[in-house]
């Protein structure tokens, strides 16, 4: 497992510190290939970060956005983490972006998953970077801890934390406590990127990390799809 912890004093230092890795790592990625792209997670933590993006002097129309995950609501539904990137982050220059949503209007995700899969593998893979989120219960993405995620409607649907079929970039997910069905990229396509990094803020995501990097099974603290791996060294930003 290869690890690096960067604590910041404050939210302004941390928003700092990350926008610069985000921007160097896509700038790699378009002098490399010509392109880069770029996978998001939403809520309240990343949208100052969204915004000093918003403000850099950069080359947008070669970066290609999607999510990690998204409630599976309209884009313009208020919980709608599409609906954030494109009001935090998407303005201006960086509205030139090609922005790749996960919500393809499907009467749920797992009707829609097919079809988002389809799109999000037509992005340039690896991905240059994936940023990630970390709720209070070890959640990444919307992939929740198994004791919180109920049985997928549709018979024989395997749920995130069992086997996926191979080549599969996206699963639906029902979680028993969190609001609405959710569509997330798999374990496998969050891991398949040239940078990673864990995004989150406050003493008490800080302890819920320190129990998540214990040995012990990925479905009781699903952010340990990104800590306990080798594949891809994964860099922690955070603060109090």
């Amino acid at each position: 497992m290869a690890l690096e912890i960067h604590r910041h004093p404050d939210t302004a230092a941390l928003d700092a510190a990350l926008a610069e890795l985000v921007l160097q790592t896509l700038r790699e990625g378009i002098y490399q290939r010509g392109r880069a792209s770029l996978v998001l997670s939403g809520g309240r933590t990343p949208r100052g970060l969204f915004a000093r993006l918003a403000a850099a002097s950069f080359p947008w129309d070669r970066v290609a956005i999607t999510l990690a995950d998204d409630r599976w609501v309209p884009d313009d539904h208020a919980d709608s983490n599409a609906r954030s990137v494109r009001e935090s982050l998407l303005r201006g220059t960086a509205a030139e972006a090609r922005f790749v949503p996960l919500y393809n209007g499907a009467p749920d995700p797992w009707a829609g998953l097919a079809a988002a899969a389809e799109v999000v593998g037509t992005l340039p893979r690896p991905f240059d970077m994936v940023l990630l989120g970390m709720g209070e219960d070890g959640h990444t993405a919307s992939l929740f801890p198994a004791a919180d995620t109920l049985p997928a409607p549709q018979p024989g649907a395997p749920a995130w934390f069992e086997p996926q079929p191979a080549g599969t970039d996206c699963v639906a997910v029902r979680p028993a406590k969190a609001p609405h069905d959710r569509l997330s990229l798999s374990p496998a396509a969050l891991l398949d990127t040239r940078t990673l990094a864990l995004h989150f803020t406050g003493a008490a995501k800080w302890s819920v990390l320190c129990e998540a990097l214990k040995p012990g099974p990925v479905e009781t603290y699903p952010v340990r799809t990104a800590l306990q791996q080798d594949q891809v060294p994964c860099r922690v930003y955070w603060t109090l």
